[in-house]
């Protein structure tokens, strides 16, 4: 790195004065609430190996790995007649594994909602599996920013799958309930990417029709390198799957063997489990809702009354994410920019620029995962109408 760039315009998530409280407020992977971090670091003082040494085959590891299924199922609402699968590759694994498991063969028809970074990405990569139709959601200005009409025209009748993602982070777009199908279309499960906003709202499981949900732990549930997959029991069987589905992607084949097939990622999958204990501690999904929906309200209201100070891409108040709240300084100043990361990262303000692959874009972007607390957002927001009042 230059040693002439402040860390602060890098990326950097640690702190100029150690004895500063640091938020982290990137992208991910995100941090874990403190109750949680505690309660593994306990975990490291029990007698006997922890998960981080057990044989996934082992006894003591099938007691974890029923325990964090059935937490999941609990706090989620997850009915019998879905499998909950732990996987590997992340959401870019799942964006191969759902058209390998949902298209017997190359010529199946696919819909995807394209409103944003990763459903692009996910489209991208199922062209290589199946053919698919595209929902387009750019607006006029050739952008991402609302979410798009799923009108019984947009939706072949023929399609194997509806996908979209119901969080968008780059994006700051975010549906906080799934989209109904037309009628004449209520036959298409839905696939759903819910990488960043699993456990924020409610999902209504077979009223939405839902296929396929995935969750990438390292946003709101956990660490990288374990994913969480929801697959309804229809979609299960012995030629359901595509002959080329890998082994590792097979739903199932996974389902079958009990989440055993390959090793796991055991202490991950540890780690989710208390996550979602302390979430049913905290209250469940609906408080977790209300916490999410304060969160964000602190940060836009900020940006919605700097009189043109702040400002963020997504118009339409109704699809502003509660996930990531991505927002500019006087359209996008640069030495403003700069003067606003390098201030706020001496206040343990960090994680609003990340390096990315698509570049630092021209947002920042404030993410609300579950470990960041409400006062947290406060002091975020105290700090955003600091800053805008001295400039």
């Amino acid at each position: 790195m230059n040693a002439d760039i402040h860390p602060a315009l890098v990326g950097s998530l640690s702190a100029s004065n150690p004895s500063v409280r640091l938020i982290n407020f990137s992208p991910g992977p995100a941090s874990l609430p403190k109750a949680v971090e505690r309660e593994i670091a306990a975990s490291f003082n029990k007698p006997g190996l922890t998960s981080l040494a057990l044989s996934h085959r082992s006894p003591e590891f099938q007691k974890i790995l029923d325990h964090t299924i059935a937490s999941v199922r609990r706090v989620m609402d997850i009915p019998d007649d879905y499998a909950v699968l732990f996987t590997h590759g992340g959401g870019h694994g799942q964006f191969a594994a759902v058209p390998l498991n949902l298209c017997r063969n190359r010529s199946d028809l696919a819909t995807y909602v394209v409103n944003g970074t990763w459903t692009q990405r996910a489209r991208d990569e199922a062209q290589r599996y199946c053919t698919v139709q595209t929902i387009d959601g750019r607006d006029s200005a050739g952008g991402y920013t609302t979410f798009p009409e799923l009108s019984e025209a947009h939706i072949d009748a023929n399609s194997k799958y509806l996908y979209m993602c119901s969080n968008e982070t780059v994006n700051g777009i975010e549906n906080h309930r799934l989209p109904k199908l037309p009628e004449s279309r209520r036959h298409i499960p839905l696939v759903i990417d819910a990488s960043s906003d699993f456990t924020t709202k409610p999902i209504d499981w077979h009223g939405d029709r839902v296929g396929v949900l995935f969750a990438c732990a390292s946003k709101n549930i956990g660490h990288p390198g374990a994913t969480l997959t929801v697959i309804h029991r229809d979609f299960l069987g012995p030629d359901k799957a595509s002959p080329l589905c890998p082994g590792v992607f097979n739903y199932t084949t996974n389902v079958e063997a009990g989440n055993l097939w390959n090793t796991p990622a055991t202490f991950n999958i540890e780690v989710i489990g208390y996550l979602m204990d302390w979430l049913e501690r905290e209250g469940g999904v609906a408080e977790n809702e209300r916490r999410c929906i304060a969160k964000s309200r602190l940060i836009y209201d900020v940006i919605d009354n700097s009189g043109g100070f702040y400002g963020t891409p997504v118009p339409n108040k109704a699809l502003r994410s509660r996930m990531n709240v991505p927002f500019n300084i006087k359209g996008g100043d640069e030495a403003l920019t700069d003067e606003f990361l390098i201030t706020s990262w001496d206040e343990g303000i960090i994680g609003l620029r990340t390096l990315t692959p698509f570049g630092v874009g021209d947002y920042l972007r404030a993410s609300l995962y579950n470990a960041v607390t409400e006062e947290d957002a406060a002091f975020l927001a105290d700090f955003m109408q600091r800053f805008a009042s001295r400039n």
